[in-house]
């Protein structure tokens, strides 16, 4: 079985309505790292239903279809996807608790060559389902490492966001949990990839991996400490590339540049020195 250009492009994804409440909330900010040092009263709003504050990156998972190249007919070989690139624009700040609707298409399909993989473009809109009001949207590229040569039209992919060539402008360090992917996963996200050694083994890696989105919340939390106070409202979009993965347990240290409401970000495994979150792009309030 191999993609079909015209018949994944016309792929037809039911809207996905869902409820959440304070601790869907929580949830998501301990799979990303919140709330490992019990004093620190800075990040104890993301994991405490008492002032509830919710992350921006929790937009990701809000709405989400499920793992749909899998469960759907689409002739992508689900094991071998990993993420590209995520981003996310805020329409406004994200309630603690709401109903939501989450409807997706299927925006353009890259073939980059036999041996090379697909890249499969997607965007979700996130709307308010009480009022019909945009929340969010989301994008997201997905690289499908099994499915290059299946013949698909030629087409470039977007540039990415260039990374200043100075110093950083800050660094901040976050260790990951052991068990992160494995509470991640309970947001939604349920690739075996991350959590069934033998499935990570078939895939090419030795051991389960954070997810990417898992990676992609730890670099919000650093430009959200870093430039924002903590204040969610602040964090207005965010967007990377995935270029390396995280084994749950390491440590990602991520790299800022400030540019007026711009800022630039990259993540690199500490114990590796390799980048695993890059060229991305963050926009904050002042």
């Amino acid at each position: 079985m191999a993609i079909v250009y015209d018949k994944l492009m016309a792929l037809d994804i039911p809207p996905r309505e869902q409820t959440y409440e304070a601790k869907d909330c929580i949830l998501y900010a301990l799979g990303i790292g919140f709330g490992q040092d019990p004093m620190n009263e800075d990040e104890l709003p993301f994991v405490y239903e008492k002032n509830l504050k919710v992350l921006p990156t929790m937009g990701t998972v809000l709405g989400h279809p499920g793992f749909w190249a899998r469960n759907r007919d689409t002739g992508i070989d689900w094991v071998k996807v990993v993420n590209g690139e995520q981003g996310i624009t805020l329409h406004r700040s994200l309630a603690g608790a709401g109903t939501v609707i989450g409807r997706m298409r299927i925006v353009e399909v890259i073939d980059k060559g036999a041996g090379k993989g697909a890249l499969v473009f997607s965007e979700r809109k996130i709307t308010d389902k009480a009022t019909g009001e945009p929340v969010a949207t989301v994008t997201h590229t997905m690289f499908c490492r099994g499915d290059g040569g299946f013949g698909g039209p030629p087409r470039e992919a977007p540039a990415p966001h260039e990374i200043p060539t100075r110093a950083p402008d800050a660094v901040c360090d976050f260790d990951t949990r052991p068990e992160a992917a494995l509470i991640y996963r309970l947001s939604g996200d349920l690739n075996p990839l991350h959590s069934e050694p033998a499935v990570a083994k078939q895939a090419g890696y030795p051991r389960p991996i954070m997810h990417g989105l898992g990676n992609f919340g730890v670099a919000a939390h650093a430009v959200l400490k870093t430039f924002c106070n903590y204040d969610p409202k602040r964090l207005v979009s965010f967007a990377s590339r995935f270029s390396a993965p995280v084994f749950p347990g390491e440590t990602l240290r991520t790299e800022m540049w400030r540019d007026g409401m711009v800022v630039s970000f990259r993540s690199r495994v500490v114990e590796r020195d390799v980048i695993a979150v890059n060229n991305g792009r963050a926009e904050v309030q002042p």
